[in-house]
C-alpha cells in the first residue's frame, strides 16, 4: 500500500475543525472527486467517488474517534484504503488538521497518478477547501463528539 501525508493550519480554534470533520455526509462539499459520503452507523461510512476517472464504491470502518485528537479508518470493501486524520493544537484560533492515508492503487492510471504525485495534490486540494469551508462559516455544520476505541 503506498502512503500519502498532508498538513494545513485552519484558522478556527480546535474543536470547531474537529467537529466538521465529523460530518462525513458533507465531504462532497470540499473532497475532489467525492460524490457522496453516507454514514450509516457511528461506525460505518458508505463512500461513492470518481477517482483517476473511474468510479469508486466502498465502505469503511472508524477504527478509532478520540473527540479533538483523531479519527482513523480503515476499508471493509472495494478500494482498500486506511487512514488517520489528527487535530493539533496551535493556539486559540488555530489548528493544525493532519491527513495520512494509505491505499493500493489499482490498475495502471491509479499507479501513474500515484507515482506522479497526482494523490499528495489532490489531498492538499481537499485540506485547503476544508481550510476556506470552515473559515468562512467559522462553525461546524455539526458535531459528533462520541468516542470509538
Amino acid at each position: 500500500m503506498a502512503r500519502f501525508e498532508q498538513s494545513i493550519d485552519v484558522n478556527v480554534p480546535l474543536s470547531v475543525a474537529y467537529n466538521q470533520w465529523t460530518q462525513f455526509e458533507d465531504f462532497p462539499r470540499f473532497m475532489e472527486g467525492v460524490e457522496e459520503v453516507r454514514q450509516i452507523t457511528d461506525e460505518m461510512i458508505f463512500w461513492h467517488a470518481e477517482i483517476a476517472g473511474v468510479e469508486q464504491k466502498w465502505h469503511a470502518k472508524i477504527t478509532e474517534q478520540t473527540p479533538d485528537q483523531r479519527i482513523a479508518w480503515t476499508s471493509t470493501s472495494g478500494a482498500r484504503n486506511a487512514g488517520v486524520v489528527t487535530f493539533h493544537y496551535i493556539d486559540e484560533d488555530t489548528t493544525r488538521v493532519m491527513f495520512q492515508i494509505e491505499y493500493d492503487p489499482s490498475g495502471f492510471i491509479e499507479n501513474v497518478g500515484a507515482a506522479l504525485g497526482m494523490v499528495e495534490r489532490r489531498m492538499a486540494g481537499d485540506l485547503e477547501r476544508f481550510k476556506e469551508f470552515l473559515e468562512k462559516r467559522k462553525m461546524p455544520t455539526g458535531g459528533w463528539r462520541g468516542k470509538i476505541d
